[in-house]
């Protein structure tokens, strides 16, 4: 595997992980359309865990088959494809060695009741992701929830075993519990959040797209005081990035709901303009049509090859 050397930059802030994490983080870093650039472009599809099989893929009944979100990301040549264990197990003879694949490792659902603290249970194992072929386990957490604590010490025990193992992390980092809803998406509260996953080890973070709005009001002191700015999406992106480790950890953004793939593209704009490093897309990949969804694919890897 020929790695460039702009992926290599990029290895090296990794400086206390094994050859074998590495080469699963470059494995991803390499691959698909954008692969050697630096920028990612990933797939998840964990959503039939956590709203429900019909509220996820009726929209594109295609998508109900296991094997169709390998086909996407291999027919898209994206980074890598993340998917719970069974839904991996599904297809990973059928497509072995075409994707590098990421084991979600820890999910929730939608059935739970509301009074209940954030939390995910743990679905799958670090000896799945070895066993599929896996270069590397996602783990979410909730920065906020009471239940965080706990979270925390599980993707401790698991980021150390995965490493060991010689594959990479990827923290879902999704604040979530004390706060208001609009709070989730507070730039202070995403910045927060970003940096934990990378104090807790993560190779790669993902957050949601951050909003204007300051939830901590010792945060707020803070921005107003350091004269942080926030107005526009290409500042805030700015701030996540700064946050992790001012560069040194791979900081990717979620597509969230569905939305136009104009939007898509105007988000992976932003991404690139701020020095965020790609997109990890779900309901806006197969939710669409393929055709659609192949070209809204193209427009995003276009927007990274260009930035």
């Amino acid at each position: 595997m020929r790695i460039t050397r702009k992926v290599q930059k990029i290895l090296s802030y990794y400086e206390a992980d094994n050859p074998g994490s590495k080469t699963n983080l470059a494995r991803i870093l390499m691959n698909g359309r954008v692969g050697g650039t630096g920028k990612l472009l990933v797939l998840a599809v964990d959503q039939g865990f956590e709203h429900g099989p019909d509220r996820s893929f009726s929209h594109y009944a295609t998508a109900y088959d296991p094997h169709y979100p390998y086909k996407l990301a291999i027919d898209a040549g994206l980074s890598a494809y993340a998917g719970p264990l069974g839904w991996l197990e599904a297809g990973a003879g059928t497509y072995c060695g075409q994707v590098p694949l990421i084991l979600k490792i820890n999910s929730s659902n939608s059935l739970m009741s509301k009074d209940v603290e954030p939390d995910q249970a743990i679905t799958a194992s670090v000896d799945d992701a070895l066993r599929l072929g896996c270069s590397a386990i996602g783990f979410t957490i909730y920065p906020g929830s009471d239940a965080s604590l706990e979270q925390f010490e599980e993707l401790q025990e698991l980021a150390a075993e995965a490493k060991a193992a010689g594959l990479a992390v990827i923290v879902w980092s999704y604040p979530r519990g004390n706060f208001s809803k609009e709070g989730e998406r507070a730039i202070d509260i995403i910045s927060y959040g970003a940096h934990m996953a990378a104090l807790l080890g993560a190779h790669v973070i993902k957050v949601k797209l951050p909003t204007e709005h300051l939830e901590h009001p010792e945060n707020k002191k803070a921005y107003e005081k350091n004269h942080i700015p926030i107005k526009t999406i290409e500042d805030r992106i700015k701030v996540v990035v700064k946050a992790c480790f001012n560069g040194r950890r791979i900081v990717i953004f979620s597509g969230m709901e569905m939305k136009s793939a104009d939007s898509v593209v105007d988000d992976a704009r932003a991404i690139a303009a701020a020095g965020g490093f790609g997109s990890i897309l779900g309901r806006n990949c197969f939710q669409r049509p393929y055709e659609e969804a192949m070209v809204m694919l193209k427009n995003v890897a276009d927007v990274y090859l260009k930035s």
